[in-house]
């Protein structure tokens, strides 16, 4: 039998958020059987189809960032409006317990608020901090919705407009440095998650790492996502260090 994750369904856009300057949440009007860091193939005919984080399952949301054409005209979307997608597709992080730093980079945030409300909702409540960085205060993704889940938020900001100046992996070795964290999981640029890698790797903390790659089906049928050796979209987008090089 075909896996109805693979064909496409429609759901009409419930509500509209803007989350900063160049970040939007869909929000659908339905629900998805999913796990955070698993990710969506988004379709707009006769426009294009590409993967996105799942931000949340019930209601379904994506957030997204305008980062090119495709993305620019889904934030030409409004209430009521009718998207399509199939999914979900890809390995998503753990919920398992224990005390948890998760490390987002620009809207790399959005996945990992996911993991937050799971685990702060599992029994007994796991303790988990965030370090966001991005590149100003006001380009920072979800602080309040992080903090309205008693998450301690640590931000980090190149220009120092808000928090550390610096890096998210700056803030990250130092709270690494307090020996108080089970694992890390994170979300973000390439060269974040690779220096993340490496600070856990020498700290012997094991990590989830959710890495982005270009995708056109999802299923491992094309092999467009292959990176060392290993299919995002199968194989990740999450994977566990230490491990072999990422």
């Amino acid at each position: 039998m075909r896996s109805t994750s693979r064909l496409h369904r429609s759901a009409l856009i419930a509500e509209r958020v803007a989350e900063n300057a160049r970040t939007v949440t869909l929000q659908l009007d339905c629900s998805l059987t999913c796990e955070p860091g698993q990710f969506a193939m988004i379709w707009l005919p006769g426009v294009d189809e590409k993967p996105f984080s799942i931000s949340a399952d019930n209601p379904l949301c994506f957030t997204i960032a305008r980062v090119g054409p495709f993305s620019e005209a889904l934030h030409t979307l409004r209430p009521g409006d009718r998207l399509w997608f199939r999914g979900p597709f890809g390995t998503g992080y753990h919920a398992g317990a224990g005390s948890t730093l998760l490390v987002g980079g620009g809207y790399g945030a959005a996945p990992l608020h996911f993991l937050a409300r799971r685990l702060v909702a599992a029994t007994p409540p796991a303790h988990v901090e965030a370090v966001l960085g991005a590149r100003t205060a006001a380009d920072l993704l979800f602080p309040a919705r992080f903090a309205d889940l008693g998450v301690e938020v640590h931000a980090a900001t190149e220009d120092g407009s808000a928090g550390l100046r610096g890096l998210a992996t700056d803030a990250a070795c130092a709270l690494l440095e307090s020996g108080r964290f089970d694992r890390v999981c994170a979300c973000g640029p390439e060269a974040m998650l690779e220096r993340l890698a490496s600070l856990c790797r020498e700290r012997g903390v094991p990590a989830e790492l959710s890495y982005e790659a270009y995708m056109r089906c999802g299923i491992g049928l094309c092999g467009s996502c292959e990176h060392a050796g290993r299919l995002v979209c199968m194989d990740g987008p999450v994977f566990t260090v230490p491990a072999p090089s990422l």
